[in-house]
């Protein structure tokens, strides 16, 4: 463990990770993982954690399945279903394809029934698309912006985990969570599995922290090239997923330069925006980092830890929303982009939420499955891997 980095610090929205691909039942799973046992060398854990740190491809593509379980309730635009826009990857099964050559170039298109949203890094330009919408965004990155979605990039003490509907690959999220290896957490291994018709070892990590709703994450890494092909992420006491996101396609070679090109076709709408609305994040999808309603370095003070590992809460003081941040037409700005589902704010639809209240005040309380969040009446919200209870301890403190 002595390789790993720091983990970054926890984003300060709700800690969704992504999801999916569940394998075929019975007999099909015995005997593909049977075959994979055979034809993989034993590896130990922290030989995996070596290699998923060691692993370097010049590119790859491929098809990815997510499906997210996390015990929301009924709110507009959380229907996943076959949505193709990115706000609905916080629930239902989803299908995205994604390519990469590089830091540089990376591609990523959500496919949905009557549409298709992309997000695109092609050097020094960032595209987001909604064909539904029939509008793209376009950004002009600095020299030196970060590389891509999901890139982990940042310092603190909790485990980074990305935003409600920011769409990341398998390798991305296992990054991340790999950052939250340290003394808090047990690793081991489970039997190998085949992962998009590729044998692969699967890593556990399992918190000690008895005081989180993560029970466990499992990371399955191609045997041949050690990158993280699936992560199934597991509630405290459950035996099935709640979040899972693995490849069901996977080739490991660059795809054409041509696959990153985007010009929005005529009579598309275009907004120009600079990269200080992206927040401190400049990758694709980076955008979509800042808190509920409203992009960093826009008047908010910064999240305050509190707790540390897998039972980190990070609380934060909302900035005052622009006039269009309520409007229920209003996704943020970016075609495409996560902002709040089905186009409203997340202080919007976080005030649709039950009311609670305590020695730290009221608000709206959000619990899932493997995190919950409080928008306070007084501004603050304080996010988590926690049950209720905890939040409401940090909220106190502060």
């Amino acid at each position: 463990m002595t390789t790993l980095t720091r983990r970054p610090a926890l984003r300060w929205l709700v800690p969704l990770v992504a999801a999916v691909l569940l394998l075929s039942a019975g007999s099909i799973v015995s005997a593909v993982t049977a075959t994979a046992r055979d034809s993989l060398a034993p590896r130990t854990a922290a030989q995996l954690l070596v290699d998923v740190q060691k692993a370097r491809l010049d590119g790859l593509s491929g098809t990815v399945r997510q499906t997210s379980d996390l015990g929301l309730p009924a709110l507009p635009g959380l229907a996943g279903g076959n949505s193709a826009e990115f706000s609905s990857l916080v629930s239902g099964t989803h299908t995205m394809r994604v390519w990469s050559a590089g830091p540089q170039q990376v591609r990523i298109a959500l496919l949905g029934q009557f549409g298709e949203s992309d997000l695109i890094r092609n050097g020094a330009d960032l595209w987001t698309w909604s064909s539904a919408k029939d509008a793209a965004t376009h950004v002009t990155l600095p020299t030196g912006a970060a590389a891509q979605p999901g890139s982990g990039a940042g310092s603190g003490t909790g485990p980074a985990t990305p935003a409600p509907g920011e769409p990341m690959t398998p390798q991305q999220l296992a990054d991340r969570l790999l950052k939250a290896v340290d003394p808090t957490t047990a690793v081991s291994t489970d039997p190998t599995a085949v992962v998009a018709g590729r044998p692969a070892y699967q890593l556990v990590l399992q918190p000690r922290d008895r005081g989180t709703l993560v029970g466990s994450v499992r990371i399955a890494i191609d045997g041949a090239t050690h990158v993280p092909t699936r992560v199934q992420v597991f509630a405290r006491g459950a035996s099935t997923p709640a979040l899972e996101v693995g490849f069901t396609s996977f080739d490991p070679t660059a795809p054409a330069a041509s696959v990153f090109d985007f010009s929005p076709p005529p009579g598309a709408k275009v907004t120009e925006r600079s990269p200080a609305d992206l927040g401190s994040h400049t990758g694709p999808g980076a955008g979509h980092r800042p808190g509920p309603g409203a992009a960093a370095g826009h008047g908010a003070p910064r999240p305050q830890v509190v707790g540390s590992g897998w039972s980190t809460v990070v609380v934060a003081q909302l900035p005052s929303p622009s006039p269009s941040a309520d409007s229920p037409n209003s996704s943020g700005g970016n075609a495409g982009s996560p902002g709040g589902p089905g186009g409203m704010s997340l202080p919007s639809l976080l005030r649709m939420l039950p009311q609670v209240s305590g020695s730290w005040g009221s608000g709206h309380l959000l619990a899932g499955t493997l995190f919950s969040a409080v928008l306070t009446d007084d501004g603050r919200v304080a996010v988590g891997a926690v049950p209720p209870t905890t939040l409401y301890d940090a909220l106190a403190a502060r």
